[in-house]
C-alpha cells in the first residue's frame, strides 16, 4: 500500500495485523473482516485507497457504494464523503462541507459512576495541557507525549502518551497500525485500542475513533520547562497511500516546511492537486467541480472530446469528478471510479470538465471551463497510446467507460477518443419502490459487474456491422435482464447472488459469448489491471498487417481478486467517430487530398477537363428550359425569353384555416380561460379589452418572411385592430422578430407597449421554441456562438414572467427539451395538436397528415418505390472512403461523394452514358425525375429536391460544385440551384423569377420569392443548411428529400425527427396506398375531434356566428367571418382560383358551420364569456357548396401534361436517409413506435436514470410529455436548469405560460393566429353581455290618457299625474303568454286575432348583444383594481369576519313570530344599530326624508337572488359609481354558504328554512315585512332624537338580479332636418337614476316608482308621455309606508308582481313609470325562478315519463301518484294549462271575463281576468252591463261576503273554482257565500293538488251558473 515495512520484524507485523483483526472483529457486527495475510500482503497495483482500520468485504462496499452513489444521482465522491473524512483533509473541525450526514457512531456508555466531563478522565482526572503544563509527567520509555483534540473542547489539547512505534516517523512513515498507550491523568496503562481509550479519556466521538484523526500534536516542554503544542504529527504522508490512482506522489512535496503550514491548512506541506482544482474553481466545496460549459471543453489541440453522438450518453460523467481525497469508504476495487475526461501529453494533467449536476447539492457554479492541474500519477495505470496508431491501423479506437478506474492516457492521446456513452448504464440508480415496483422489479442491486459484462459482450455482438452501440437500447437490455432475474427470483425464493456470477468463471463465459461473433468482439483478460488490457489492445491495433481484420470490438475486463471486475470497451468500428464532435474546424485546409480524389469521375476521366469538352461543344446553345428533351437545344436569348403560355393550375396554398386549427384554437382559449379560472389570480381577462401580439421566430430569414406571410394573409391585424386595413401589409413587420442581436431593441420597445398598456392582453408567440435553448448565463461565458440563449433572456427575463397582462405560447414540434422536470411550463397548459380518427374524419376532409409515424409506418405498405428510402450503394462507398482517409470526418467525405453522385447523374443524363452505372440509382433516378419533368410541361413546372448539408461551408462547396456542373452542361435555364442559409434571404436567378411571377399572374412587378413556399413548381435543387432546419414549409412541388448526409451523429430524438419533419405535409387521401384504416393516425393522441371540441367548447362563445344581429351595437365584430377568418384579406382571388379554397370559400362551407352552429350550451363556468350561450346562432351566410381540392387520378403532376388544368393530387415526399437514420426509423416493423422515440429527447438533457420504462408505441403526445418529464432532466447549459423545484417539491410553473405542440407542419400557425382573434373576440364578449330586447305587448289595449304632462319635465306633477288613469294591461314582454287583465278596451278587441295555438314550448326570448359600459353591474367573474375591496374579503381576514345576528318581528299576515337572520361583515356594521352592549342587532338605519347627500342614495338596495351565487349581477360598485349605498341580498337559507363564500363583503338576509322551497313571492313579502317593521323601529329610535316620524324615509329600492345597465332616454329637438320622430339615449348609472327618482318631488305620495324596460325600438319610436302609470317590476322604489296594508302573496311563484301591482291600485295608490329611464337585463341562463323538476314522491324506477301538468291535481283520497312539488307550485301550473277545463265559456271571449276576487292567478292567454278588489273604497274597472264567464275564489277573507259576490253578473253555464287551504275552509266557505243557491256542485268536483297529506295540499272546488 505504498508503505515501506522495510526494517521491521515480519513478527511485529504479523502481531499487528492480528491485533487488527481482532479489533474490527469485535467492532463490527455484521462484516466480516477479511483474512490477516490478505492485509499484510498486498499487491502494489492495488487501488490505493483500501479501508484500513475496518476492512469489510467488497459486497458490503459495493452495497454502500451504490448507496451512497444513489442518493445524489450520479457518482460524485469529491462531494460525499462522510464527515469524518472530510475532516480527515480538513484540521478544523468544520462539518459543513460534506454533503451528506455523518455516519452516526455509538459509544459504549461509561461505566456506572465515571466521570464523563470533557476534559477529564474516566477518573476525574484533569487531562487538559493547560492545567498539565507545569507539571512533570512520567512517562514509560519509548512513549512520547501527544495533544489530542475532542471535538466538545476545541480550544483544548488533552495530554496522552503514546508509544512511538505506533506513530509516525518524520517522514511520515512506519507507523505500526494499532495503538498503545497510556493516561497520564490517573495513570492507567495499555490501552491497546484507540477506541477504548477515546472512551476513557471521554473524547465523546460522534464519528468512528481514528488516532490519524484525534491525535494531532507532538508536545515538547519549551526551555522554561512547559509543555506546550508542538509541531503536527504528520499522518498525511502515511495517507497518500490512499490517494486515487489520479492524485498519487511518490514523495512529499519538500518546498514546503511542516512548521510553515497553517493549522487549517495541509500537514506536512502535502495537498493533492485535486484540492488546489477546487480552489481554482472558485469552489470552497472539497472539491465539487462544476465548470459549465455548453460543450466538453477541449483545452489541447491533441485533447479528442465527445461529440454530439456521446451527449447522447452522458457528457457529464465523462470529466471525473475527481478522485477521493483520502481513503474512502465508498471506493471498493470494482466501484465504477468516474473516470479522466480527456487524455493529454505528458506532463499529464487533467482538466476538469464539467460534471453533471448534483441534483442533491446547491453547488456554486464555478463558471471556468476546463482548468488544467498537474496531478501526480502511478505507474501502473497509465497506457501509453503508440505513435502513427491512427496511420497504421486506419482506426481512431474509442474507449467506452465500463465499470472500474480507466487508466490515464499519455502519448499520441490525439489517436484515440474517451466516451462516456454507456458509463450510466452501468451505475444502477436507487429506485423508491413505487418506481421499481412500475418496472417490475424486486430492487435495484440485482446485477453484479459479472452480469454487467456479460450482458455487454452479448449486446455487441448482436449489434451488426453497420449498427453503433444506443445507450437507450442497452439500457432497455439491462432492465430486461433485471427484470428477468426479479421473476426468476420470485419464483425460486431464493436472493439474488445465487444467479451471479463468480468472478472465476467469469473469463470463460465471456470468451464463450464473444466466441459466436464471428471474430467481431475480442475478450482481453488480464490479472493487473485494465491499462494492461487497453495497452495490449493498442499494441496490436498498432502493429496489425493490412490483410488482417479488425474485431469491432474489443472487451478487456481486469478480473483482480483484489479489485474485483473492471472493464472497459475499445470500439474499433470506423463509424466509431459519430462519438467524435462534427467539427466544422476540419472542414478547413485539411480535405485537399479528398477534394483531389474527387478531381476525376469514376471512370477516371478529369472531370473539370470533361466539363469544358462539353461547354466547347455545345457553344453558345443552351438545354432547352422546358417544355423540349434533354437533347433539344436553344439560344440563351431565346431560353430567357420563354414564357409559359397558359397559366398553369399551381396549387398555391392561400392561408385558411382548416377545422383541425378552429379545434386546436379553441382548446388554447379553453385553457386560458381555465388559468383565468384557476383562482390564483394569474390572469384576470375581465379586464382586457384588446389583444396585441409579438412572434418570435428563430434566427432564419425564409422564416421570417413565411410568419410574416401568414399574418398578412390571415387579416389577424386588422381583426385585432391592431393595424388599418391599408396600412396592415407594410407594419406587419413590427410583429415578427427574429432572434439575432437586433431583438434585444425591439424585445425592449414590445416590452414597453406590455408597461404602457395594462388593458391590453399581450400574447408573445415563441415559435420553434426548441430551438435555442441555451441559458443566457452559460453562453455568455462560454464564448459560444453570440446567438446562443438569446431566447433566454427574451422568454425567461424577469419583466416577462411577471407582466400579468402578458402571456407566452411556446409552439414547438419537438417539445420533449421544453418538458424536463425543471420545466416551466405546468403540464396542465400544454395543449397538444388533435389527431383526427380518420376513419371518422376522412370522409370530411380532402387532406390527410402525413407526419413521421406516417413515414415509418409507410414502410409496410410493400409499394415498389418506399417513400423511405436508403441508398445502400452510396453507404457501401463511404466506407470505403472512410477506411482510406480515416482522418476525416464522416460528414466531410459522405459530403463530396455526394456532390460527385449528383455531379456524374446529371453528365450521365445529358451527354456521357457510360456513367450511367457509376451512379447510384437512387441519385440518377432523381436527377432524372428533375430533368425531365420540366421538358414535358408547357409551363415549365416541375420539382424541386431538398439536400440537407448541415455544415454552411459544405453547403457553400457543393451549391458551387453543382451549379458549375449544371451551367457547364448548359442546364442553366432548366432547373435552379438554391443555398438555403438560415442566415440569408433567398436568391433566385432573374429568368427563374420572371417564370414565377408568369404563373402567379397577378404579382406586383417587384414582386421577388421569399419563401420556400413561393417557389412552388419551379425546378430546383435547394441545399439546405444549417445546424437544424428551423420549421420553413416546402411547396408542393417538393418530392425528394435527401438526407443521405444525416448519420449517426444525429443521435437525439429531436435532432432525427427533425430533418425527417421537412418531408412532412398534408397530402391527397388518394395517395396514402393500402387500407386507410392501417394508417393510424391517432398514433400519437387518441382523442376524437368531438371529444376535444366538448372540452373547448365549455366557453361557448360565439366566436364563429356572424354578427347578425350584434353588429350594430359592436362596431367591430361585422369583419368577423364565420370561421373566423377575416374577409378582408380575402382578395379577388375567389374568381380565379376556385378550386384553391379560399378564405370566404372556408368561411361559408361546412367546413365551421356544420360542426359548430349546433353546439348545445352546458351550464359551466366559462359560459359567462359567451352570455349567448345556447342560441348560438347558426350562420346567415347562403352555404356554397363546399369546395372540394381533390379529385383526380394519383400521379405527380409530371405525368399530367395532356390534362394540365386538372388539380393535382398532393403526394408524400420521398425521403432518403443514411443507413444509420434509416435503421432507426424503419425499427417501426417490428411494432414499437420508431426507435427515434426511445433516443435522447435533446441534447439538452439527459435521462434521470438508466432504469426506466420504454416509451410505448401507443402514448398519446400528452402521456410522452409525463413521460419525459418524470424520466428527464435540463443538463446545465439548459435555460430551464435553473428552474429547480423549491424546498417543498413544489415545481416552479410560470401560470402565464403555454405549450402548443404538433407534429411539423400540421398548421400550427394558422392555429395561433385564429386563437389571437378568437381571444380578441372572446374578450369582446366577456366586455358584451346579451340583453333581452323584446318590444312591449299589448300596445293596442292600451289606454289612450288625455291627460299628460309636458315631455320637458324630469320630475311627475302629483297633480296632473293622480288624474291619469292606471293602465291595467300588462305590456312586459316577459309575460306575454299570461291572462289579460279586463279592460274596457280589451272587450273591444277581435277575438280571432287572439286564436293562438295551444302554448307550446315558450318561445325562445329575444337577445341582443351590448357592450359593457363603466355603469354596469357585474357577476363574480369581473374583477378590477377598483372594485377588489369592495369584493374580496382582505384574505388575511377570513370569513369569520362576518357576524351572525338574529332580527325576530311578528307579522300579521303569517299569524306568528319571524326570524330573519342578518349576515353582517364588520366593514357594513356602520349602517346598523345595535344595542348598547353591541351585542345585539335593533335596527338597520334609515336617512331623512330631508337629507340630500351626492354621495349616497337613501334608500336600501334588496335583491333576491336563488341560484345565482357566481352569476347573479350583485356587484354593484361600478352601477353605484363607487359612493356608499346599502345593498343586502336575500337568499334562503340553503343557499347562504354559497353566496357568502362568493360575495363574502356583501350583507346577507337569509330567510328561514321554511322557505327554502317557496317562490319568489315569499322573498317580496318577507323583504317588505321586515322594512315595514324596520321603518317603525327606526322612527321611534329618531323620535327620541327629535326627528318627526313622518320625516324617515319609507322607500327600499327591490331589484332583480339581472338588472344590468341603466339608459336614460330623452327626445330629440324635432327640426325640420329630422324626418323621423325619434331620441337619443345614453348609458347612465345606478346612481343617477335613484338619485334622480329620489329627487322626485313630493315622492312619499307615490306608493312604487319604476322606470321601463329598455328594448332597440325605445328610441325610434314616436314621443310618448315621460311618465306612465302602469304596472312596473323587475326595479322600483317601494314606499313600504303607504303601502303597509297591500301585501305580496307570499305564496306565489308566478306573476306575483303583477298580482301586487293590482292590489296596490285598486287601493287607491300611485303607481309612477319614468319612461325617461330604462334598465337592461342581462339573459342568464342559471338559477333564477325556474320551474322545480316534478317528479313522483316515491321513485318507482329511474326512468320515469316527464309529469303533465294537468296530473297535478287530483280527487282527493285517490290513488293518484303523490308528487314532491310544493301544492301552491302545482296549482298555479295547473291553472295556467287546465284553462278548457275550467273556464271553457271564457275562452276567446274577452267580452265575458273570468271575475277573480282579491287575486290575479295566470289560468293561459286564452282567457282574460277581470280583477276585483273585495276592500271597502278601493279602486275597481268599471263592470256594469258584464257578464261574466267564471268565476276565481283563490283563499278568500273575510271582506268576501255573499252579498258582494251577488252584485256581478254571469253568463248561464259559466264555470267556478274555489281554492282553499283545506277541505273543511272549502266547506266553509260555500256555506259562507252562499255558493249552493246560484252555483251547482257534484262531488266529483272536489279536487286536490297531488301533494301528500304531510305537504299540505291546496283543495278546490268547481261547480257550473245555474
Amino acid at each position: 500500500m505504498g508503505n515501506s515495512y522495510a526494517g521491521q520484524l515480519k513478527s511485529a507485523r504479523f502481531e499487528e495485523a492480528l491485533h487488527n483483526s481482532i479489533e474490527a472483529s469485535l467492532r463490527c457486527s455484521s462484516v466480516v473482516p477479511r483474512p490477516i495475510f490478505s492485509q499484510l500482503y498486498l499487491d502494489p497495483d492495488q487501488p490505493p485507497f483500501l479501508p484500513e482500520d475496518v476492512k469489510p468485504k467488497v459486497e458490503e462496499l459495493d452495497k454502500e457504494l451504490v448507496h451512497r452513489y444513489s442518493q445524489n444521482g450520479n457518482l460524485d465522491f469529491s462531494t460525499n464523503q462522510t464527515v469524518n473524512e472530510m475532516e480527515d483533509e480538513e484540521e478544523d473541525e468544520d462539518m459543513s462541507d460534506s454533503s451528506s450526514p455523518p455516519i452516526p457512531y455509538s459509544q459504549k456508555p461509561a461505566p456506572e459512576g465515571s466521570c464523563t466531563t470533557d476534559g477529564f478522565c474516566q477518573a476525574g482526572k484533569d487531562l487538559r495541557l493547560v492545567s498539565l503544563c507545569m507539571e512533570q509527567i512520567d512517562i514509560p520509555a519509548g512513549f512520547l507525549l501527544v495533544g489530542a483534540k475532542s471535538p466538545n473542547l476545541p480550544e483544548h489539547i488533552l495530554v496522552c502518551a503514546v508509544d512511538k512505534r505506533f506513530l509516525p516517523d518524520d517522514h511520515g512513515k512506519n507507523a505500526l497500525l494499532g495503538f498503545s498507550g497510556n493516561c497520564i491523568g490517573c495513570g492507567e496503562r495499555g490501552f491497546r485500542y484507540f477506541t477504548e481509550f477515546s472512551n476513557h479519556i471521554n473524547l465523546k466521538l460522534t464519528t468512528q475513533p481514528k488516532k490519524q484523526k484525534h491525535l494531532k500534536y507532538y508536545l515538547v516542554r519549551s526551555s522554561q520547562g512547559v509543555l506546550s503544542k508542538g509541531p503536527l504529527i504528520c499522518w498525511k504522508e502515511c495517507r497518500s497511500r490512499q490517494s486515487s490512482a489520479a492524485s498519487l506522489s511518490a514523495k512529499p512535496n519538500p518546498s514546503v516546511s511542516p512548521s510553515t503550514t497553517p493549522e487549517g491548512g495541509s500537514a506536512n506541506g502535502y495537498k493533492s492537486g485535486f484540492t488546489q482544482t477546487d480552489v481554482a474553481n472558485g469552489n470552497a466545496n472539497g472539491g465539487r467541480n462544476n465548470a459549465l460549459s455548453s460543450t466538453v471543453s477541449r483545452p489541447t489541440p491533441h485533447s479528442t472530446s465527445p461529440s454530439p453522438g456521446c451527449a447522447a450518453g452522458d457528457q457529464a460523467s465523462m470529466s471525473s469528478s475527481g478522485p477521493p481525497k483520502k481513503r474512502h469508504r465508498g471506493w471498493s476495487p470494482g466501484s465504477p471510479v468516474p473516470p479522466p475526461g480527456l487524455a493529454v501529453p505528458v506532463p499529464t494533467i487533467r482538466p476538469s470538465t464539467r460534471t453533471e449536476p448534483l441534483l442533491s447539492v446547491p453547488v456554486p457554479q464555478s463558471m471556468l471551463t476546463g482548468i488544467l492541474q498537474p496531478q501526480p500519477i502511478p505507474a501502473g495505470e497509465t497506457v501509453i497510446v503508440p505513435e502513427n496508431l491512427l496511420n497504421n491501423s486506419g482506426v481512431r479506437p474509442v474507449i467506452l467507460i465500463g465499470y472500474g478506474t480507466l487508466p490515464y492516457f499519455y502519448g499520441n492521446v490525439g489517436d484515440i477518443v474517451v466516451s462516456p456513452l454507456l458509463v450510466n448504464c452501468y451505475k444502477i440508480p436507487q429506485l423508491e419502490n413505487k418506481d421499481l415496483e412500475l418496472l417490475g422489479l424486486s430492487s435495484s442491486q440485482l446485477l453484479s459487474v459479472e452480469n454487467m459484462i456479460l450482458l455487454t459482450i452479448q449486446y455487441l455482438v448482436q449489434l451488426g456491422p453497420d449498427q453503433i452501440p444506443l445507450r437507450e437500447e442497452f439500457e432497455q437490455i439491462m432492465l430486461k435482464a433485471m427484470q428477468e432475474f426479479t421473476l426468476r427470483e420470485r419464483s425460486l425464493q431464493m436472493s439474488a447472488p445465487c444467479i451471479s456470477v463468480s468472478p472465476g468463471q467469469l473469463p470463460w463465459l465471456a470468451r464463450l459469448i464473444a466466441s459466436v461473433s464471428r471474430d467481431l468482439v475480442h475478450v482481453v483478460v488480464t490479472q493487473n489491471s485494465l491499462a494492461e488490457g487497453i495497452s495490449e489492445t493498442l499494441r496490436s491495433l498498432n502493429e496489425m498487417k493490412n490483410q488482417q481484420k479488425l474485431p469491432d470490438y474489443v472487451v478487456a475486463i481486469c478480473a483482480s481478486k483484489i479489485r474485483g471486475n473492471e472493464f472497459c470497451v475499445v470500439v474499433l468500428v470506423t463509424t466509431s467517430e459519430f462519438l467524435k464532435e462534427i467539427s466544422y474546424e476540419l472542414i478547413t485546409g485539411k480535405v485537399s487530398f479528398l477534394a483531389s480524389h474527387f478531381k476525376n469521375t469514376s471512370l477516371g476521366d478529369d472531370l473539370d477537363k470533361l466539363l469544358e469538352k462539353m461547354l466547347q461543344q455545345r457553344g453558345e446553345s443552351v438545354i432547352i428550359p422546358f417544355n423540349g428533351d434533354v437533347s433539344e437545344c436553344v439560344s440563351s436569348q431565346e431560353a430567357i425569353a420563354m414564357v409559359s403560355t397558359q397559366e398553369p393550375d399551381l396549387d398555391v396554398d392561400t392561408f385558411q384555416i382548416y377545422q383541425p386549427q378552429l379545434t386546436v384554437a379553441r382548446k388554447l382559449l379553453s385553457q386560458v380561460c381555465a388559468i383565468a379560472d384557476s383562482g390564483n389570480q394569474s390572469l384576470d381577462l375581465g379586464h382586457f379589452s384588446k389583444v396585441d401580439f409579438i412572434v418570435i421566430v428563430p434566427r432564419s430569414e425564409v422564416l421570417v418572411q413565411q410568419t410574416l406571410q401568414r399574418i398578412r394573409q390571415s387579416g389577424v391585424l386588422v381583426d385585432l385592430g391592431l393595424e388599418e386595413n391599408g396600412t396592415a401589409y407594410q407594419r406587419a413587420e413590427k410583429y415578427v422578430v427574429r432572434l439575432d442581436n437586433e431583438i434585444q431593441t425591439k424585445f425592449e420597445v414590445f416590452m414597453r407597449r406590455v408597461k404602457q398598456n395594462p388593458y391590453t392582453l399581450f400574447v408573445l408567440v415563441h415559435d420553434n421554441a426548441h430551438v435555442d435553448l441555451t441559458s443566457a448565463i452559460s453562453s455568455s461565458l462560454s464564448h459560444g456562438e453570440p446567438n446562443h440563449g438569446l431566447a433566454d433572456r427574451v422568454i425567461n427575463c424577469r419583466e416577462v414572467l411577471e407582466a400579468f397582462n402578458l402571456l407566452v405560447l411556446q409552439v414547438s414540434s419537438f417539445p420533449y427539451a421544453l418538458q424536463t422536470q425543471q420545466s416551466r411550463i405546468s403540464s396542465c397548459n400544454e395543449v397538444h395538436w388533435i389527431q383526427s380518427d380518420t376513419v371518422d374524419d376522412a370522409a370530411s376532409e380532402d387532406k390527410l397528415y402525413f407526419g413521421l409515424n406516417e413515414y415509418s409506418k409507410s414502410l409496410q405498405w410493400g409499394v415498389t418505390s418506399p417513400l423511405l428510402r436508403c441508398d445502400e450503394t452510396f453507404e457501401k462507398m463511404v466506407n470505403t472512403l472512410l477506411e482510406r482517409y480515416p482522418r476525416l470526418h464522416s460528414m466531410v467525405i459522405r459530403c463530396y461523394l455526394l456532390i460527385q453522385q449528383y455531379s456524374q447523374a446529371l453528365m450521365a443524363l445529358t451527354t456521357m452514358a457510360s456513367l450511367r452505372d457509376h451512379s447510384t440509382p437512387e441519385t440518377l433516378s432523381i436527377m432524372d425525375d428533375l430533368i425531365t419533368s420540366p421538358g414535358k410541361d408547357k409551363n415549365g413546372c416541375g420539382h424541386m429536391l431538398v439536400i440537407r448539408v448541415p455544415s454552411v461551408q459544405l453547403a457553400m462547396l457543393a451549391k458551387e460544385r453543382l451549379q458549375e456542373v449544371r451551367d457547364k452542361l448548359g442546364l442553366q435555364y432548366r432547373f435552379e440551384i438554391l443555398l438555403g442559409n438560415p442566415a440569408s434571404e433567398l436568391t433566385v436567378a432573374k429568368h427563374f423569377v420572371t417564370r414565377l411571377k408568369a404563373w402567379r399572374g397577378n404579382e406586383q412587378d417587384d414582386w421577388i420569392p421569399r419563401t420556400y413556399q413561393d417557389l412552388e413548381g419551379l425546378p430546383c435543387i435547394v441545399i439546405l443548411t444549417g445546424k437544424d432546419p428551423l420549421g420553413e414549409t416546402f411547396p408542393r412541388s417538393l418530392k425528394y428529400c435527401d438526407l443521405r448526409l444525416i448519420d449517426s451523429s444525429y443521435l437525439t430524438r429531436t435532432a432525427l425527427e427533425q430533418e425527417v419533419g421537412l418531408a412532412c405535409c398534408y397530402v391527397s387521401k388518394e395517395a396514402i396506398r393500402g387500407p386507410i384504416v392501417a394508417l393510424d393516425l391517432s398514433e400519437k393522441e387518441q382523442e376524437k375531434a368531438n371529444g376535444s371540441e366538448n372540452d373547448s367548447d365549455e366557453l361557448l362563445i360565439d366566436l364563429d356566428r356572424p354578427q347578425s344581429n350584434s353588429s350594430a351595437v359592436t362596431g367591430t365584430s361585422g369583419s368577423l367571418a364565420d370561421n373566423g377568418v377575416s374577409s378582408s384579406s380575402a382578395a379577388d382571388k375567389s374568381q380565379k382560383q376556385a378550386p384553391s379554397l379560399n378564405f370566404q370559400a372556408v368561411a361559408h362551407s361546412s367546413v365551421d358551420e356544420g360542426t359548430y352552429s349546433s353546439f348545445t350550451a352546458r351550464e359551466s363556468l366559462k359560459q359567462e364569456c359567451d352570455s349567448l350561450g345556447n342560441q348560438m346562432a347558426s350562420s346567415t351566410t347562403p352555404k356554397l357548396s363546399s369546395v372540394s381540392a381533390v379529385s383526380q387520378p394519383f400521379q405527380w403532376p409530371a405525368q399530367s401534361a395532356k390534362d394540365s388544368k386538372a388539380l393535382r393530387a398532393a403526394l408524400p415526399r420521398i425521403v432518403i436517409l443514411s443507413k444509420a437514420a434509416y435503421c432507426l426509423l424503419s425499427s417501426q416493423k417490428n411494432g414499437n413506435l420508431p426507435s427515434s422515440s426511445s433516443l435522447l429527447p435533446h441534447a439538452d438533457v439527459s435521462w434521470l436514470s438508466s432504469l426506466r420504462p420504454l416509451l410505448h408505441k401507443d402514448m398519446s403526445s400528452e402521456e410522452q410529455s409525463q413521460f419525459y418529464r418524470q424520466w428527464t432532466a435540463a443538463r446545465q447549459h439548459h435555460a430551464d436548469f435553473s428552474n429547480q423545484a423549491e424546498a417543498s417539491g413544489a415545481r416552479n410553473f410560470h401560470p402565464r405560460r403555454l405549450l402548443l405542440t404538433g407534429p411539423p407542419q400540421v398548421g400550427k400557425t394558422g392555429s395561433y393566429l385564429q386563437f389571437l382573434r378568437i381571444l380578441f373576440r372572446m374578450l369582446i364578449r366577456l366586455l358584451e353581455v346579451d340583453v333581452y330586447d323584446e318590444e312591449e305587448i299589448n300596445a293596442d289595449h292600451t289606454e289612450n290618457s288625455e291627460i299628460t304632462q309636458s315631455s320637458n319635465d324630469h320630475w311627475p306633477d302629483i297633480e296632473i299625474f293622480s288624474k291619469i288613469s292606471f293602465d291595467l294591461s300588462v305590456h312586459d314582454p316577459k309575460y306575454r303568454n299570461i291572462s289579460p287583465v279586463y279592460t274596457e278596451q280589451l272587450s273591444r278587441v277581435k277575438q280571432e286575432t287572439r286564436k293562438e295555438t295551444k302554448s307550446e314550448e315558450p318561445k325562445k326570448r329575444e337577445t341582443v348583444s351590448m357592450m359593457l359600459t363603466k355603469y354596469a353591474a357585474y357577476n363574480t367573474f369581473h374583477h378590477c383594481e377598483q372594485c377588489h375591496q369592495y369584493m374580496d374579503i382582505n384574505p388575511a381576514a377570513q370569513v369569520s369576519d362576518s357576524t351572525l345576528h338574529a332580527f325576530t318581528f311578528s307579522s300579521s299576515m303569517l299569524g306568528e313570530e319571524v326570524q330573519l337572520h342578518f349576515i353582517i361583515p364588520k366593514s357594513k356594521e356602520n349602517h346598523f344599530v345595535f344595542s348598547k352592549q353591541g351585542k345585539h342587532l335593533e335596527s338597520m338605519r334609515l336617512p331623512l326624508v330631508s337629507d340630500k347627500n351626492l354621495n349616497a342614495v337613501k334608500s336600501p338596495i334588496f335583491t333576491p337572488s336563488s341560484g345565482r351565487h357566481e352569476h347573479g349581477l350583485l356587484n354593484l360598485y361600478h352601477a353605484m359609481e363607487g359612493i356608499s349605498h346599502l345593498h343586502l341580498l336575500v337568499v334562503k337559507e340553503y343557499e347562504m354558504p354559497l353566496y357568502r363564500k362568493y360575495w363574502p363583503n356583501h350583507i346577507m338576509l337569509v330567510l328561514p328554512g321554511m322557505f327554502n322551497n317557496a317562490g319568489v313571492g315569499a322573498a317580496r313579502f318577507l323583504i317588505k315585512e321586515l322594512s315595514y317593521h324596520n321603518l317603525e323601529l327606526e322612527r321611534n329610535r329618531l323620535e327620541e332624537l327629535g326627528v318627526k316620524r313622518q320625516c324617515v324615509w319609507p322607500f327600499i329600492v327591490v331589484m332583480d338580479d339581472s338588472c344590468v345597465l341603466w339608459n336614460m332616454h330623452s327626445l330629440h329637438e324635432q327640426s325640420s332636418q329630422s324626418l323621423e320622430p325619434g331620441g337619443f339615449s345614453k348609458n347612465v348609472s345606478l346612481k343617477s337614476v335613484l338619485q334622480h327618482i329620489e329627487a322626485t318631488p313630493k315622492i312619499v305620495h307615490y306608493a312604487i316608482l319604476g322606470v321601463q324596460k329598455w328594448n332597440s325600438k325605445l328610441n325610434t319610436r314616436k314621443a310618448k308621455a315621460p311618465f306612465s302609470r302602469c304596472h312596473v317590476r323587475d326595479f322600483i322604489l317601494l314606499n313600504i309606508d303607504l303601502t303597509q296594508n297591500v301585501q305580496y302573496d307570499l305564496n306565489r311563484y308566478f306573476c306575483e308582481d303583477v298580482d301586487f301591482n293590482l292590489r296596490t291600485n285598486s287601493s287607491g295608490l300611485l303607481i309612477c313609470r319614468f319612461n325617461n329611464f330604462s334598465v337592461m337585463k342581462k339573459h342568464i341562463q342559471v338559477g333564477g325562478q325556474k320551474d322545480f323538476v316534478v317528479k313522483p314522491k316515491i321513485m318507482v324506477s329511474d326512468s320515469v315519463a316527464p309529469i303533465m301538468p294537468l296530473q297535478y291535481v287530483c280527487a282527493p283520497d285517490s290513488e293518484h301518484t303523490l308528487l314532491a312539488a310544493p301544492s301552491q307550485f302545482l296549482l298555479e301550473k295547473f291553472l295556467q294549462h287546465a284553462t278548457y277545463k275550467l273556464f271553457p265559456k271564457a275562452i276567446h271571449n274577452f267580452k265575458n271575463p273570468v271575475l277573480a276576487i282579491d287575486c290575479y292567478l295566470n289560468i293561459g292567454l286564452e282567457v282574460a281576468i277581470c280583477y276585483i278588489s273585495s276592500r271597502p273604497h278601493s279602486v275597481n274597472v268599471n263592470c256594469e252591463g258584464v257578464f261574466f264567464s267564471g268565476l276565481l275564489l283563490y283563499l278568500c277573507d273575510s271582506f268576501v261576503g255573499a252579498d258582494l259576490l251577488k252584485r256581478f253578473r254571469f253568463l248561464k253555464g259559466a264555470t267556478l273554482c274555489v281554492i282553499c287551504q283545506d277541505r273543511s275552509s272549502l266547506r266553509q266557505t260555500i256555506v259562507r257565500l252562499e255558493l249552493e243557491d246560484e252555483w251547482q256542485f257534484r262531488l266529483r268536483d272536489e279536487f286536490q293538488t297531488a301533494n301528500s297529506s304531510d305537504d299540505e295540499p291546496l283543495y278546490f272546488l268547481t261547480g257550473r251558473h245555474i
